[in-house]
């Protein structure tokens, strides 16, 4: 009986010392679990402070590239109207130009006497024609652009060479005209018969100097496949084509240009239009390259703002794995706090 007596107070004691035990095990997990939810708590509030203040940077960054893109295609396309504006600035004055070209060859017409006294000898009918040839081109088109008595490969020199781009290439200009029996057939007190005999010189006359001047001044590979015959006087122009078909037939054939002042001032008119063409073409293709760098450029920021995108989901995916997990761990406090873990359990945090 007093045995048993001792068993039972022993059990009793060994029963306390249990509860008191597992009420401080209680205590020890209860402080361990709200230790522990801090911490993770600490932990995802400085995770989620620096991804926010990352994104910030990023979209900080993303921001300034964009407004230095926008202030670099602005410049560009500031200095592209810019230099549109100059070229049409050049264009006017190159049309005041060629209007004070225009007054000087009519006021330089009024001023001669007479075309037939000029063209006497054979040195001023070549001064003559030279000086016209010089004054209508040097009015119309650039310096770069021609050159006076430019000696070509074959050692030959003509009066004028006119450097266009191609597929026009280098033009050669002769103002050498034969002139001396168009002189006799205005002479209204010659016979017929002499007349016919001058008339028949003057055809020949001009076809040799066609002949040369295919021969002289046209070079396969390094001028044009046509050469330009200037033919000083209006008057003579009209007579050859009203009078000699044959001739402007045979200039034709060998590719050889005739021209007056007239037509030689719209030869020049528009291979000023040409080279301004080329010049602005040229413009264009520096545009084009820019924006076609500028184009590059856009694709590679796309692929980066494509790449940051993928970043930003995947941080987003984390973020989202992370509040998962800490939920798990959390509901795992739970059940530890209630005494309802389950040994066989396997949950995946």
């Amino acid at each position: 009986m007093l045995t048993t007596l001792y068993l039972s107070l022993l059990l009793v004691i060994i029963v306390g010392v249990l509860l008191f035990a597992i009420k401080i095990l209680q205590d020890i997990l209860q402080k361990g679990i709200q230790e522990t939810r801090l911490t993770v708590k600490e932990a995802l509030t400085d995770y989620a402070g620096e991804l926010g203040k990352r994104f910030d940077h990023l979209t900080y960054t993303t921001d300034l590239r964009l407004k230095e893109i926008n202030h670099q295609v602005e410049k560009k396309l500031a200095e592209g109207f810019e230099k549109t504006t100059a070229t049409f600035s050049d264009v006017i004055k190159r049309l005041a130009l060629i209007d004070a070209a225009q007054k000087k060859i009519t006021e330089l017409s009024s001023n001669v006497v007479s075309l037939q006294e000029i063209l006497n000898d054979k040195r001023s009918r070549g001064t003559f024609g030279e000086v016209q040839l010089s004054a209508l081109i040097r009015n119309v088109i650039p310096e770069q652009h021609f050159s006076f008595q430019h000696t070509l490969s074959n050692g030959k020199r003509p009066d004028c060479i006119l450097f266009l781009p191609e597929p026009t290439g280098t033009i050669a200009i002769d103002a050498k005209f034969p002139l001396e029996n168009f002189r006799l057939l205005m002479d209204t007190t010659l016979p017929d018969s002499e007349k016919r005999q001058v008339e028949q010189q003057f055809r020949v006359d001009i076809k040799t100097h066609i002949q040369h001047i295919s021969e002289k001044y046209i070079i396969q590979d390094e001028t044009a496949d046509g050469a330009v015959m200037f033919i000083p006087a209006e008057a003579i122009f009209a007579e050859i084509h009203s009078h000699y078909p044959d001739l402007v037939e045979s200039a034709h054939r060998a590719k050889i240009w005739l021209v007056s002042p007239t037509t030689m001032m719209a030869i020049l008119t528009t291979a000023r239009a040409v080279l301004k063409d080329a010049a602005t073409r040229q413009q264009l293709h520096i545009i084009q390259k820019h924006l076609h760098m500028l184009a590059t450029d856009f694709e590679r920021f796309q692929k980066r703002m494509d790449n940051l995108a993928r970043h930003i989901a995947q941080a987003h995916t984390d973020v989202d794995q992370v509040h998962t997990s800490a939920k798990k761990i959390t509901e795992r406090f739970g059940l530890i706090e209630k005494a309802e873990l389950v040994p066989s359990e396997h949950t995946e945090i």
